[in-house]
């Protein structure tokens, strides 16, 4: 695969007002999926004490969750690069929205772990289709900044989350949590009725496209590169953000006595420091190029969980979580330039949702890692452990991944 830029690349969609809409659509997907991943988090001793879950079983909604959710970027991914980025995103929040409501249905472990599953398979493709319908409507001078504010979709989702869930848990229960699951159908029709697919896409069917995405990810030696190094950045970032964020909540309550409504506020306070992360790197991966962008947030994640792991008091956690969060997850802002950069058209989603979910893959054992080496030494432990991942993001930054700021797009 020639990884430069074809002569007919199109470098954005003109019409009025379309860009606008692909970036609402995207974001309002996405930050669906962060509120739902959260308030699972949260609900889980609730759960577990309603339908008499052992520890394990409780867990493994949260993984079963993530295995649906790589089995979706993997299938949508694909359908999304045959059929249209507008078609499959409508159908992946659908999907998400409907399963994530039956889920207040459950009257046992079966039938949830079932419907968390295939909510997880929506879950699984809005991320990167969201990212390629963005990437592929807007100029490349800001390719990386509106990228980030999809990423900031999962945040906003996720701070409603931990702010909202100890409000509402006490009146409506986890039944009635995720009955608000539904609202995500809502978005579905929006996305549909008001969003057509990028000129981008439109232009590359008329001319005949690839009836094999896949194989482009691996066409060459540089294609096959690029590939791995995408990969192991997504499984680090999945790794690590998981295993932050499910066991955070926990890790407070046990460790220094924090109550439900304390440790949701001390999470959102986290979770609005990834959220300026987000929005800092789009901005610098713009300004200084994907790579410098990625190596500064590397270091400052290898740093900031080790010094986590260290705090004790109330106000250093509070300000040690924030900025932990800014390196932690900030890089979810550069990923849906990175990769858009990398493919053409014809295997763009694919990219997105497959590198990206083979990393969600890696990350659904953070939380079992985090909790196996809490549980042998410390939580603390667990953290200074998983500070040692972003060192190997490093070296694949380096060696495996090509610099392409600003291209125009194949």
């Amino acid at each position: 695969m020639n990884i430069a830029s074809s002569p007919n690349a199109v470098s954005q969609d003109t019409r009025p007002g379309y860009a606008a809409r692909a970036l609402i659509a995207s974001v309002l997907g996405y930050a669906m999926d962060g509120f739902d991943l959260l308030i699972l988090g949260f609900m889980l001793p609730v759960i577990a004490a309603d339908l008499h879950l052992t520890s394990t079983q409780a867990g493994s909604l949260v993984t079963w969750t993530l295995i649906g959710a790589v089995a979706g970027g993997l299938i949508f991914g694909v359908l999304s690069d045959y059929f249209g980025r507008v078609r499959m995103l409508t159908w992946t929040i659908l999907i998400f929205a409907i399963f994530t409501g039956l889920c207040a249905l459950a009257r046992g472990y079966g039938d949830l772990l079932a419907y968390r599953t295939i909510a997880g398979v929506g879950l699984g493709g809005e991320f990167g289709i969201g990212m390629t319908l963005v990437a592929e409507a807007w100029p490349a001078a800001q390719r990386a900044r509106v990228s980030s504010y999809v990423g900031l979709g999962w945040q906003i989702g996720v701070l409603a989350a931990a702010l909202l869930t100890p409000l509402l848990l006490p009146l409506i229960g986890w039944r009635g949590m995720f009955a608000l699951g539904l609202l995500p159908a809502v978005v579905s029709f929006f996305v549909r009725r008001r969003v057509e697919e990028p000129a981008l896409f439109t232009e590359r069917v008329a001319r005949g496209m690839s009836k094999a995405p896949m194989k482009l990810l691996v066409a060459d030696g540089r294609a096959t590169r690029a590939s791995a190094g995408v990969a192991i950045l997504c499984s680090v970032q999945n790794f690590g953000y998981y295993g932050l964020m499910i066991w955070l909540p926990t890790y407070l309550s046990k460790t220094f006595g924090y109550s439900l409504t304390r440790s949701g506020l001390w999470t959102a306070v986290t979770v609005l420091g990834m959220a300026v992360g987000i929005w800092l790197f789009g901005v610098a991966a713009d300004r200084f190029g994907r790579k410098p962008a990625f190596l500064f947030y590397q270091a400052g994640a290898v740093v900031m969980v080790f010094v986590y792991a260290h705090l004790s008091t109330p106000v250093a956690l509070l300000i040690g979580g924030a900025l932990m969060g800014v390196f932690v997850n900030g890089m979810i802002g550069g990923y849906g330039a990175l990769i858009s950069e990398l493919y053409p058209t014809d295997a763009r989603a694919t990219a997105q949702n497959v590198l990206f979910n083979i990393g969600r893959a890696v990350g659904g054992f953070g939380p079992v890692a985090v909790g196996a080496l809490a549980a042998r030494f410390s939580f603390g432990a667990a953290l200074v452990a998983l500070a040692s991942i972003y060192v190997l993001d490093t070296f694949a930054t380096v060696f495996l991944i090509p610099e392409r700021c600003g291209a125009a797009l194949e």
